[in-house]
């Protein structure tokens, strides 16, 4: 699986929003800027996500976007689906009935989706949080946590 520029920029995004101290709204621009992300694409991504229930607006001076729930709570795959990111196993295949073969291959391609499927939503913000924070230690590198 690869995530695309949609997923990447999600992921980034509320991974940036949950780093605000008590989750704070935090405006597109900021994250943009610290993200190297363009704005008005993140702006339809946050909206999408928004929409999702992931994060909420708060309007004015101090406002921006926030997390609507705390990162432990916000899975991988909530974000995916929010923004249109789909994995399908073997999309337009059907087997051949007269081939065993095909329908065993079928069958592990659906069981290995199934758990793809598992993994994205047992994996939260908080998990990418430490696993990034984690690699960057072992590299020696601060925590800046530009992803």
């Amino acid at each position: 699986m690869k995530l695309t520029t949609r997923g990447h920029y999600s992921v980034k995004a509320l991974l940036d929003l949950s780093l605000q101290p008590n989750y704070r709204p935090t405006s597109v621009r900021a994250i943009a800027m610290r993200q190297d992300l363009p704005a008005p694409y993140l702006e339809k991504l946050l909206i999408e996500m928004r929409r999702a229930n992931l994060v909420s607006s708060v309007r004015g001076a101090q406002g921006g976007y926030q997390l609507a729930r705390s990162p432990a709570e916000i899975s991988l795959g909530e974000i995916l689906a929010a923004v249109g990111e789909t994995i399908v196993p073997l999309p337009h295949h059907i087997p051949n009935p007269v081939q065993a073969e095909d329908w065993v291959t079928l069958t592990i391609w659906r069981r290995l989706h199934q758990k793809l499927q598992e993994a994205l939503y047992s994996i939260t913000l908080a998990d990418l949080y430490y696993d990034a924070r984690s690699w960057q230690a072992a590299k020696g590198e601060e925590t800046s946590f530009v992803i």
